[in-house]
């Protein structure tokens, strides 16, 4: 009964956190309509992508022990966020299936981390951390760049209105112009350590409540 019980409890957790990260995720290419705020959020959605990335993979990479199943995580939260864009997609929203296979090769820095240090937790953690950090802004670069025209898109699809939070005060002209690409790298890499504990710790109090 135990085993079933640690292992039903194993799946809610990787669904509760696949499609927590999903949604916290489903507007990450939403900075191609805030031309004045477009690096300062692209900067801001490429750590939240990194951050729920490694705390379901580290998560799920530390429960199985199998090398492999950090890239199979966030496939699934790919397939998910593919689901969810595609409905909208379907209504005329401007979305392109391109921008969600971004996560899955820093998924695949985190299970060679785990994989190359013989399983090692610690240096999942700070390499893998380290490496999933600095890597997922940078092909969310590439995600940016194969959208269509941002402005193009902004006028083909106008908003009616913008949330408060987001309504520019004065155009943002070089906030971040050195480079968004360093800043989110820079925060993701040091972050991401953290998430990764905090993924690899889920599964520690996992197997507590269920003891």
């Amino acid at each position: 009964l135990m085993v079933w019980l640690r292992r039903c409890t194993h799946y809610l957790f990787i669904v509760v956190v696949a499609v927590n990260s999903t949604l916290l995720t489903i507007n990450a290419g939403d900075y191609i309509f805030y031309t004045d705020w477009a690096w300062t959020s692209y900067v801001v959605f490429s750590i939240s992508q990194t951050l729920m990335l490694v705390v379901g993979a580290c998560y799920y990479l530390t429960f199985t022990g199998v090398p492999g199943t950090a890239t199979y995580y966030a496939l699934i939260m790919t397939v998910y966020t593919w689901i969810a864009k595609g409905a909208w997609f379907s209504l005329g929203y401007p979305y392109d299936f391109i921008v969600t296979p971004v996560w899955l090769p820093s998924a695949m820095l985190l299970d060679l981390a785990y994989w190359a240090t013989k399983k090692n937790k610690h240096s999942l953690i700070f390499f893998g951390g380290v490496l999933c950090g600095m890597s997922l802004p940078l092909f969310n670069m590439v995600n940016l760049l194969t959208v269509a025209d941002p402005l193009e898109t902004a006028f083909k699809y106008p908003r009616p209105t913008l949330p408060p939070y987001m309504t520019p005060i004065e155009p943002q002209v070089g906030k971040f112009y050195n480079s968004p690409v360093a800043l989110g790298a820079g925060a993701g890499a040091v972050l991401a350590c953290t998430f990764a504990a905090l993924g690899c710790k889920l599964n520690t109090w996992t197997y507590r409540w269920m003891a």
